[in-house]
């Protein structure tokens, strides 16, 4: 198939695109780069061997995006773009909901001028919301949550389900995946936002190259073993094998599922920590500081349906995902 993947530059489009043309798929990226580096791009061609096309633009530009669709016959879409961090979100929510629903909102007009009916879109667990007894499961109220970036998957969602009601021959996967850390195996690819990151392991991987002082352990109180917040943390790598696999259930359906990508296990921060720490033979410098807008205390998926609809399972250790994760950030430190 030719593929679009939107934010296809970011950390989980880039391993999803690694994927997609490991398998034989024709690929095309559209990414503004406002949370990405378009070194990405090369590293994809270095590991997979093979081309693909580039757009470095805002996907909510409709008439640029409607060129890419013009010049590229477009089978199926897979849609990252969009702001993603939680705490972020809560400081500046107008352009949240801006972002992240204008470029979804212009992406389906497109799709649908030119006839594109499949789209896997990235969702969130954080569409759970506060309520909700974990683990996760797709049956549960999901019209809910604790941050402006969480209701934007929310709305998303609702968005998508309306659409499909309207175009019943269209196909819209909603995949709810938790809390992704590792790396590509080849040290190119990994988490390496711009600025000072808003995510766990990007952060610790800075702090042990020595590019940051310490690690802020965001709350120390919460109602879990150890005090720390409690995520299910899975490899990017199958995260993005997840995508593949959706990719391909999407080509033979219609209508809209929702579909967790999990390993089913919470994890503290600090035993993550203490994971890392083990695994790569070194001590991390960290603090219990307050805690952050917009965090729940613990929760983690229910992956029964994946398995049983996609044929997708996580299959990579905590460990795995530590040793990568470091592997990448001593690369990118250097």
């Amino acid at each position: 198939m030719n593929v679009l993947v939107t934010g296809g530059a970011g950390y989980i489009g880039s391993h999803t695109v690694v994927e997609l043309l490991r398998s034989g798929h024709e690929v095309v990226v559209v990414d503004d780069l406002s949370n990405a580096k378009i070194e990405v791009i090369d590293r994809i061609k270095e590991i997979t061997g093979k081309r693909l096309h580039f757009y470095w633009i805002d996907c909510a530009d409709k008439e640029k995006l409607w060129d890419i669709f013009r010049n590229h016959s477009v089978d199926a879409v897979i849609h990252f773009a969009g702001f993603k961090a939680v705490g972020e979100s809560v400081q500046k929510p107008l352009q949240y909901y801006r972002n992240n629903l204008d470029s979804t909102m212009t992406l389906l007009e497109v799709m649908e001028e030119f006839g594109c009916k499949k789209l896997v879109f990235s969702s969130s667990a954080t569409v759970y919301g506060p309520n909700n007894p974990h683990p996760y499961k797709e049956d549960m109220p999901a019209i809910q949550s604790s941050s402006p970036y969480g209701w934007t998957k929310v709305m998303i969602e609702r968005i998508l389900t309306d659409y499909v009601t309207a175009h019943p021959d269209f196909c819209a996967i909603l995949l709810r995946y938790f809390n992704p850390i590792g790396a590509h195996e080849s040290g190119l690819l990994g988490d390496d936002p711009n600025g000072i990151p808003n995510n766990l392991m990007p952060f610790i991987g800075r702090v042990a190259a020595g590019k940051l002082e310490k690690l802020t352990i965001f709350g120390g109180d919460y109602d879990t073993p150890d005090g720390t917040c409690q995520r299910d943390y899975l490899h990017v790598v199958d995260l993005a094998v997840g995508h593949l696999k959706a990719l391909e259930y999407a080509a033979k359906h219609e209508g809209v599922e929702a579909i967790n990508l999990g390993t089913g296990n919470g994890i503290s921060v600090l035993e993550l920590v203490t994971a890392f720490e083990k695994v790569n033979n070194m001590k991390l410098p960290y603090v219990i500081g307050p805690r952050r807008d917009g965090d729940l205390p613990a929760f983690w998926a229910d992956a029964t349906k994946a398995k049983e609809l996609l044929g997708w399972e996580a299959t990579h250790t905590v460990e795995d995902m530590c040793r990568s994760s470091w592997n990448f950030a001593k690369n990118a430190s250097t």
